[in-house]
């Protein structure tokens, strides 16, 4: 069974960054493609970013530029670095397996002074 399990949420000041981390086990990481997105409240969710097996990766607009994708093939762990948050970023953030289709539980990000 695909489990995803995010982690490094929290509280953080306009301008200030985070990094979160999505653990994946029971599919063969290193194969499949893998993605971050976000649900704000009373919106619907919406792509933030993807990384592939060999490590392409595409960015929504509103984030290109200030968020990163990575990915441990090792570890089994993608990640997603954020820099310059604003209040914008505010939302629930979900990774994905693309292969598999299973999503993370979310992981509460909140920008605010």
């Amino acid at each position: 069974q695909v489990q995803l399990v995010e982690s490094g949420g929290g509280l953080v000041q306009p301008g200030g960054s985070l990094r979160l981390s999505c653990v994946v086990s029971g599919s063969i990481f290193s194969r499949n493609t893998m993605g971050w997105y976000r649900q704000a409240p009373g919106k619907q969710r919406e792509f933030v970013a993807y990384i592939n097996s060999g490590g392409f990766t595409n960015y929504a607009g509103s984030v290109k530029g200030r968020f990163t994708i990575s990915r441990d093939n090792v570890k089994n762990t993608v990640y997603l670095q954020m820099n310059s948050l604003t209040a914008e970023d505010t939302a629930v953030y979900y990774c994905k397996d693309f292969r598999s289709d299973y999503w993370g539980q979310g992981t509460q990000v909140t920008v605010s002074s």
